[in-house]
């Protein structure tokens, strides 16, 4: 079996594989420590290289990114470090680039760093990333992605909705609700995105890729999902409540953002915006792990009349929030309740 077959299905991708196809592309020798690392869509090992450090191998999952894509989440990454913000680097191979493997399927290999989840407890923890956040920001705006997602409803919330629906996901007797629902609030929240500023963000910006290391500060880690978007998609996830609810939070992180770069603050109305459409990716995320056999045994009941019940109730009550602060800013109420 050839390399691109052994890394186009990740059932062949055995530790001997694995372990074969790191030393071909790098050129170190490794031990024989193999340890599968967490990861929701990829796999991610921690190898050990003879000479003693720890190597992370990160597989990415076939068919969901092009190389250029790939190329431009480690493009940003080396312009996140080359502006001295903590991110970790994929290691750069023999052939100069730091990605190995073919359109069939691609790693690559990053230097093990530890840290501690980030708890956020209070003012001063919400003003740090804030700050770090500001700066990977200022690395974002200098150049554009030539293959990533771009964060619109009119773009991938219109293109996950129609992988749904039309892909035999829900239900026949939920699918006409669930299509008209998200119809009506994509077409009440897009033109809440025009004009407001898009530039590379992390994307994915929750509390579990940030680590704090003891004497060096925050560091941002698994850029994977880095998209062309608005800026307060990498701030939301990070609030405890609804925007309305969040007011306090928000200010706190806003105060360490502007240490080092301008925030829009009309953008602020977008966060329950994206509060539904990250509803709708992470169905779609599901929805394109059904023949995963881990994935099937985790969530048996996905897919099911009852979850289709329980989303459409859900979303149906995120749209409400959304007109509700819609409606707040209009009149000058900052989102308050």
């Amino acid at each position: 079996m050839n390399e691109a077959a052994k890394i186009a299905d990740f059932k062949y991708l055995t530790p001997e594989v694995l372990l074969d196809l790191v030393e071909e592309a790098s050129g170190i020798p490794m031990t024989g420590l193999t340890i599968p690392l967490p990861s929701y869509i990829n796999r991610v090992y921690e190898l050990q290289a003879r000479r003693g450090e720890r190597i992370i191998a990160k597989f990415y999952r076939p068919g969901r990114w092009s190389r250029t894509a790939l190329e431009d989440e480690h493009r940003f990454l080396a312009d996140c470090a080359a502006a001295e913000i903590p991110v970790v680097c994929p290691l750069v191979l023999p052939g100069g680039g730091t990605l190995a493997g073919t359109d069939g399927g691609f790693f690559a290999l990053f230097p093990k760093k530890s840290g501690r989840e980030f708890e956020i407890n209070t003012g001063d923890d919400l003003r740090r990333v804030g700050s770090l956040i500001a700066r990977i920001h200022l690395a974002g705006q200098e150049r554009v992605p030539n293959d990533r997602v771009v964060l619109s409803p009119e773009t991938a919330t219109s293109s996950d909705l129609d992988f749904l629906i039309h892909g035999g996901f829900i239900t026949p007797e939920h699918r006409a609700a669930f299509a008209d629902l998200t119809s009506r609030i994509v077409e009440n929240i897009s033109g809440l995105f025009h004009e407001k500023e898009f530039i590379r963000i992390h994307g994915d910006c929750h509390r579990g890729n940030l680590l704090d290391r003891p004497g060096e500060g925050l560091m941002a880690i698994d850029f994977d999902d880095m998209m062309l978007g608005p800026p307060v998609q990498d701030l939301w996830m990070l609030l405890p409540d609804h925007a309305g609810r969040s007011r306090r939070e928000i200010e706190l992180l806003m105060d360490g953002y502007e240490q080092f770069r301008e925030f829009d603050f009309p953008s602020l109305t977008l966060i329950e915006p994206l509060r539904f459409m990250r509803i709708i990716y992470y169905l779609t995320w599901c929805a394109r792990q059904l023949d995963d056999y881990d994935f099937r045994a985790n969530h048996p009941d996905w897919g099911g009349e009852t979850f289709w019940q329980r989303e459409i109730s859900d979303i149906s009550h995120q749209f409400q929030v959304i007109m509700e602060h819609k409606v707040a800013w209009e009149e000058g109420r900052f989102f308050g309740e």
